[in-house]
């Protein structure tokens, strides 16, 4: 991996910072350098968050997004506000139940239930972490056991196995995604 842009929204709320700093613990420990920005509205549930990471072999030539390889949208009110940074090879996953209206262009449009798989295994919260694990298998550059062992060092202990079974849920949807 040469550079990789990424970037989590959606609403406040949704735990993408959380997210973000998984692959940002994930892709340093595999050496990359790495900038992590965030931004939020200031209302603390339902304003629009993101967080964006710029990984590059060498040093970032610039530390914010301009070129997004990666796309993950939980919410309608983000599904917007990355038009124009959107590569047309990007993967842009969306979750269907809380965005109905996808980004459109050349990019591949991945609509996965991660919130619906979230519920059916008892909390809405850890969408994020359903999430996480269908990036971190859709993606080619990002090793899943590092980010297993990142989850495991960011996660409260009182929920890691929850965390676990929502990041292998994310797998197993991704697999499915591969698959069909």
């Amino acid at each position: 991996m040469k550079s990789h842009e990424m970037r989590f929204s959606g609403a406040g709320g949704q735990g993408l910072q959380l997210c973000a700093k998984i692959f940002s613990s994930a892709l340093t420990g595999e050496g990359y350098h790495v900038s992590l920005s965030q931004s939020y509205e200031p209302t603390s549930r339902g304003g629009l968050s993101r967080a964006d990471i710029v990984a590059s072999a060498g040093t970032p030539d610039y530390p914010l997004t301009t070129d997004l390889d990666t796309l993950l949208i939980l919410d309608q009110a983000a599904a917007e506000a990355s038009e124009g940074l959107i590569r047309d090879d990007a993967l842009v996953i969306i979750d269907p139940r809380r965005t109905k209206k996808p980004p459109k262009g050349k990019f591949k449009v991945i609509e996965l239930p991660l919130s619906a798989t979230a519920i059916a295994l008892g909390s809405e919260r850890i969408t994020n972490v359903v999430a996480t694990g269908v990036i971190a298998e859709l993606s080619e550059d990002i090793d899943l056991e590092i980010i297993e062992n990142a989850l495991r060092s960011i996660s409260p202990k009182k929920f890691l196995t929850l965390n676990m079974d929502a990041l292998r849920a994310g797998v197993d949807l991704a697999r499915g995604a591969k698959a069909a």
